[in-house]
């Protein structure tokens, strides 16, 4: 069970090659139009000659009952710990047993230092926290054959490989910092190739994920505005409970009292971990088209959807400049955005950045051009008017780590960084002559 990435992960690190399990099916979900495909035989292996099908994961007890299904293993992020139990129930009543894969499974080791940013959900500040970050949880929407190993060192890389815009999301603001960043399917061909060109391989979780290698340096992001999530969703609490750096974020929008609790919702999971606090400030590119204007904010997709969001750094933006009105965007929904809504009714007077296909990119720009609005803040991590022709003035509206204090996050990732250039250096040829 899975959504496009930690499950292809685990049938690659633990039933690929395993002769004594037979993967019969996937199941999809959270991700628009992942389902009703196949995962190749190229990446299934010699023993899957014809690929392995992609249902929905609503058709989870037919599956079972079909193929006589004796496992399932759950392989998706940022879930309530109930959830997960309700469907580990489903999973029971059709008969079959329910498992959950841990690290020592699933993690690959690397032959340098890995370095891994992760949170206890989405949307809780993690990009802005591994923007130096090599390797990037796997987004593959398109052709999975095609995306097995990815490296993006350009703009020009990601219109090749045809980026959705949650993809350009993730990976535009390492390349505007000039880091390479890889992504696709297999990651241990992926390893192999990252590990050649680093001296440290910072691993960038998506959602709430597990790392998929193994860290010298855990890092996890938590976020006020959440508190009691970190002990409520899955696999979130686990990254909080296994970090050796825990970051508490925005602590410059939350309440003194909403980082209280997370101080000590964390200490309680974890009270050995080093915790470091930092503020996420929003920058706008131009304060006057949203000072008292009518504007619409166009937000981050999944903060929104599966992590739950009700408003992100556009509507921080729009708020602390005084903008007339945030004027709700319900109105003018059309094709699969307005079914968006319906599945996260929280979202509210916002626009979630939809962008999974051509045609959504399309429902994206129709719903933004008939909204009545003066200006449209663009609070994504990428310009979006480089991908959908906007009818309105528009102004972006980015954010930042801002570290509060010490210790900080150079502090811990100093003495890896050393080793780690210790280590390509070689021995000192002085020492070896003393010796």
């Amino acid at each position: 069970m899975g959504a496009a990435g930690r499950d292809f992960h685990n049938f690659n690190s633990a039933f690929r090659a395993d002769a004594a399990t037979q993967v019969v099916a996937f199941t999809a979900t959270q991700i628009p139009g992942i389902a009703n495909r196949t995962y190749p035989p190229e990446l299934a292996g010699p023993r899957y000659p014809d690929g392995i099908p992609i249902f929905l994961e609503e058709r989870l007890e037919e599956l079972i009952a079909t193929y006589q299904v004796d496992e399932v293993v759950f392989s998706y992020s940022d879930v309530r710990h109930t959830d997960v139990m309700h469907t580990a129930s489903r999973v029971l009543a059709a008969g079959a047993d329910f498992r959950l894969l841990g690290p020592r499974q699933t993690e690959l080791v690397a032959r340098v230092p890995v370095v891994a940013v992760c949170a206890v959900r989405t949307g809780a500040g993690k990009s802005q926290t591994s923007r130096r970050v090599a390797v990037r949880h796997p987004m593959p929407y398109g052709d999975l054959a095609a995306q097995a190993v990815q490296r993006f060192a350009s703009a020009a890389d990601l219109e090749a490989a045809h980026c959705t815009i949650e993809e350009r999301e993730e990976y535009e603001p390492h390349l505007a910092a000039g880091t390479v960043v890889y992504a696709g399917v297999d990651y241990q061909a992926i390893l192999e190739r990252a590990q050649a060109e680093a001296e440290v391989l910072l691993w960038d979780g998506g959602n709430n994920d597990l790392p998929f290698l193994r860290p010298e340096l855990h890092v996890v992001v938590a976020d006020p505005l959440r508190a009691g999530h970190e002990s409520a969703y899955h696999p979130g609490e686990a990254n909080a409970r296994a970090a050796d750096v825990l970051v508490i974020n925005k602590v410059d929008e939350a309440s003194a009292e909403q980082v209280a609790t997370l101080e000590e919702g964390l200490k309680h999971l974890n009270p050995e971990a080093t915790v470091i606090h930092a503020a996420s400030p929003v920058r706008v590119e131009d304060p006057d088209l949203i000072r008292g204007k009518r504007v619409l904010v166009v937000e981050d997709g999944p903060t929104l959807t599966h992590g739950e969001m009700g408003y992100g750094a556009g509507v921080v933006a729009a708020r602390r400049l005084g903008a007339a009105e945030i004027v709700d965007p319900r109105p003018y929904l059309v094709g699969s955005l307005a079914e968006v809504y319906e599945r996260y009714p929280h979202i509210g007077a916002l626009v979630p950045a939809m962008g999974y296909s051509q045609e959504q990119i399309q429902e994206l720009e129709t719903v933004i051009n008939r909204a009545p609005v003066d200006t449209v803040v663009i609070g994504t991590p990428i310009d979006l008017r480089h991908l959908a022709a906007i009818a309105h003035p528009a102004t972006r509206v980015r954010y930042d780590l801002v570290e509060q204090g010490q210790p900080d996050l150079a502090t811990v990732l100093n003495p890896i960084i050393r080793t780690a250039r210790e280590r390509r250096a070689g021995p000192d040829p002085k020492e070896a002559h003393a010796t």
